[in-house]
């Protein structure tokens, strides 16, 4: 269909891929167990909205010019080791601000259109979804595909829509789960650290990572 080939275990392949915890579930997982079940889609929606970036860019080839530039990989892989300690930071900081009988109001979180963007950055300036694009997409391609960027597009749209709705799901249960810490400030507080000091952990290997 579209040049493409074996649909149904790059579809098995992708949900599995999906249900692997990373730095996006992570987030998805701290905004829903602390703003409740909104801030969570919205995390969802931000980094399915990264997911298309990337898809985009491995169906037009720059995902290609990145794996080939050790440059290139490093000022990615920089940024995006830098951003996710910087929400780490922010988190752990946030969880910190004086408290007094209504602590919960100090934990109100960024509104839903700053958690879509941070989850949309968190997703797109990870270089690891663009190698991974780039190396799991071809696999499931004709080689004679009419047209190879419409097949990129095609498999990244599937890879997208079940992400996103294995992510929406992640975050209803997460916040299903997380609604006592909603209801106390302290466990809500440390529970925001962990979540923050996981961020910055993150980025240091991310950016430890070597090249290549």
């Amino acid at each position: 269909m579209l040049g493409t080939h074996d649909l149904l275990l790059f579809i098995v392949s992708g949900l599995l891929l999906n249900f692997t915890p990373g730095p996006d579930t992570l987030y998805i997982v701290g905004r829903s167990s602390t703003q409740g079940p909104r801030a969570g889609a919205t995390a969802a929606l931000g980094i399915g909205a990264g997911t298309l970036v990337h898809i985009t860019a491995a169906a037009l080839g720059l995902s290609a010019i990145l794996a080939a530039s050790a440059s290139a990989f490093t000022v990615v892989k920089i940024a995006g080791a830098a951003y996710l300690v910087y929400v780490g930071i922010s988190l752990v900081r946030s969880s910190g601000r004086p408290s007094g009988p209504a602590a919960h109001v100090d934990l109100v979180p960024a509104n839903l259109r700053t958690v879509f963007l941070q989850g949309f950055l968190t997703n797109v300036l990870n270089p690891k979804v663009a190698l991974f694009f780039l190396a799991f997409l071809p696999q499931f391609v004709e080689p004679d595909a009419p047209s190879k960027p419409l097949a990129f597009l095609f498999l990244g749209a599937i890879f997208d829509l079940n992400g996103t709705l294995w992510n929406l799901f992640v975050a209803w249960s997460a916040a299903r789960i997380g609604g006592g810490l909603r209801r106390s400030a302290t466990a809500a507080k440390w529970f925001t650290r962990c979540v923050g000091g996981m961020f910055i952990f993150l980025g240091i290997r991310l950016a430890l990572v070597r090249d290549g």
